[in-house]
């Protein structure tokens, strides 16, 4: 199992903005721009708070955005959507149980993200920085104070975005 982070910041290490906003994001390119297809085409699992899948319902229908991938939303509130499943459980102990050979993707923030990294569950990195600065906002990295060492592996660009892929020491 591979367990990787793909998504998007601005140059200052934001997510969104203080409101949760990503038109700034909307505005800057298109994930059609990106390689986000080929990424996507290898995960066997995504792993979203409900938050970022709200915002993904805003823009589209999840289901056409995320049709071949076991789609996890964790949130205490029902959820009622094709191709995904709401879970109320310990991340983490969900992550650990989950079958070795899957390759599984934190989609959106650092609610999800956090705890993986603390825990030492984060194997892939790839982040996409936007040529904009928020200053201020939700951050991407809000895990606890210790050292988590990356090795970069790739930068490329595509159309505004820097792509970095960094693999986990």
């Amino acid at each position: 199992m591979a367990f990787y982070f793909y998504g998007c910041m601005s140059m200052d290490g934001y997510l969104a903005t203080k409101m949760h906003d990503l038109t700034w994001l909307y505005e800057s390119g298109d994930a059609a721009d990106t390689d986000c297809e080929t990424f996507y085409c290898q995960m066997d699992m995504a792993l979203m708070g409900r938050r970022t899948f709200d915002e993904i319902a805003k823009q589209t229908k999840p289901c056409e955005v995320y049709p071949t991938t076991d789609n996890v939303v964790f949130t205490h509130q029902s959820l009622d959507c094709e191709g995904f499943r709401a879970v109320c459980a310990d991340l983490v102990t969900f992550v650990k149980a989950q079958d070795g050979q899957k390759n599984i993707w934190v989609v959106g923030g650092n609610t999800i993200l956090s705890p993986l990294l603390d825990a030492g569950l984060v194997d892939v990195l790839i982040i996409q920085v936007a040529p904009v600065l928020l200053g201020e906002g939700i951050p991407l990295f809000a895990q606890k104070e210790a050292l988590h060492r990356f090795r970069l592996e790739r930068v490329q660009q595509y159309g505004p975005f820097a792509e970095l892929e960094y693999h986990r020491i």
